[in-house]
């Protein structure tokens, strides 16, 4: 499919270089004053052929056409200039523009833009082998409508978060032009937000070309391999959180759910934070499920909730990707499993100052995008 994608033209090639090599050099001529310790640019444009997995059977009506797309993104090349840089093996950060057209006419196209991660697996001077995760906003121009497009289970809201995970294969074709082939995956969902949340889930194909602004990688020299001065030292974090959800596809109206926590940690080694926590929830759309249900006079049961949790921060400098697995202590209201997932984005603007974007998972499925704000001591 993809090939065919690509070979439908005999000039694919020329185009996508005659779409990357102007960019990168409108880019390299902007950049062409900077100072040496400026991180290295890597411009790339990528078509794309995929599948929708049909995960579940509400969705199997929308699996069976194969959306392509294309993709055009710039990746900045650390160069040691910090310390976490070595310590990945100088990883790429990027921002990449993603389009995908579904062919079909219930779910029409996509528009999304990501900011990643790009860490090398392998690299010569010629070749490298790289995996990539990212996570953005997407658009959906045609999303469920329950009189004009009551068909489209999948997405549920025009807005909707994105996460991107893919493995990639460059190599040289001259000095400073790659040629790219990846596999990976393209998730859509809007955390339950809005309802129907089945979410879009793509394996895609990609094939393309890199401009390289230089290569092979050329680190700045590095002083004194000393390791940061908080390992081994433990940390509290209090934080607050808030979120909204719909509770159901005929109930449009959208519910806060908030929660505060209180967490330990200990730094463990360059890369990680162990953390152990406690937290308490509060969500109304519980409180509306219960109301809905419940005879007259009926005494309803507390719908808070509250949680023990053990976690890992993977650390990237500022950021770091938080990764938690809770259990309720607190549940009268059993509407979920006694356990919940957390994968987030952490990250401090200032010492004792943080902000996190989280998403909540029960089993599997999203129960709320948790907007954190929080203070380190």
């Amino acid at each position: 499919m993809l090939t065919n994608l690509l070979l439908c033209k005999s000039g694919f090639v020329r185009r996508i270089a005659g779409l990357v090599v102007p960019l990168a050099s409108a880019i390299l001529s902007a950049h062409a004053q900077q100072n040496s310790e400026r991180w290295p640019v890597v411009v790339g444009a990528y078509a794309q052929g995929s599948f929708i997995i049909a995960h579940t059977p509400a969705v199997k009506h929308l699996a069976v056409s194969h959306p392509t797309g294309f993709e055009v993104n710039m990746q900045r090349q650390t160069n040691g200039s910090a310390p976490w840089h070595a310590w990945y093996r100088y990883p790429k950060v990027g921002l990449a523009l993603v389009y995908y057209d579904y062919h079909n006419p219930v779910l029409g196209r996509s528009y999304a833009a990501t900011v990643y991660l790009n860490k090398t697996i392998w690299r010569t001077a010629r070749q490298e082998m790289n995996f990539r995760l990212g996570t953005g906003l997407a658009y959906f121009p045609m999303d469920f409508d329950q009189r004009t497009n009551h068909k489209n289970t999948i997405v549920g809201s025009h807005l909707n978060a994105t996460l991107q995970m893919r493995a990639e294969y460059d190599v040289a074709l001259s000095q400073h032009v790659g040629l790219l082939m990846g596999l990976g995956l393209n998730h859509y969902s809007n955390g339950a937000t809005t309802k129907p949340n089945f979410g879009v889930n793509l394996p895609t194909l990609l094939l393309g070309l890199n401009y390289h602004q230089q290569r092979p990688v050329q680190p700045l020299p590095t002083g004194p391999n000393t390791e940061p001065v908080d390992i081994g030292h433990n940390f509290l974090n209090l934080s607050t959180s808030a979120g909204y959800k719909q509770r159901s596809q005929s109930d449009g109206r959208k519910y806060l759910v908030q929660s505060v926590s209180v967490m330990a940690g200990r730094r463990l080694n360059r890369k990680s934070n162990l953390v152990l926590g406690a937290e308490g929830f509060y969500d109304r759309s519980l409180l509306a499920q219960l109301r809905d249900s419940a005879r007259s006079g009926e005494k309803l049961p507390d719908v808070k909730k509250a949680g023990v949790f053990i976690g890992h921060e993977l650390l990237f400098g500022r950021l770091a990707f938080v990764s938690h697995l809770g259990f309720y202590v607190y549940n009268p209201y059993k509407s979920n499993k006694f356990y919940y997932e957390r994968l987030g984005l952490k990250y401090h603007f200032a010492k004792h100052l943080f902000t996190d974007v989280d998403l909540k998972v029960h089993r599997g499925s999203a129960d709320v995008i948790e907007w954190r704000v929080g203070v380190k001591l």
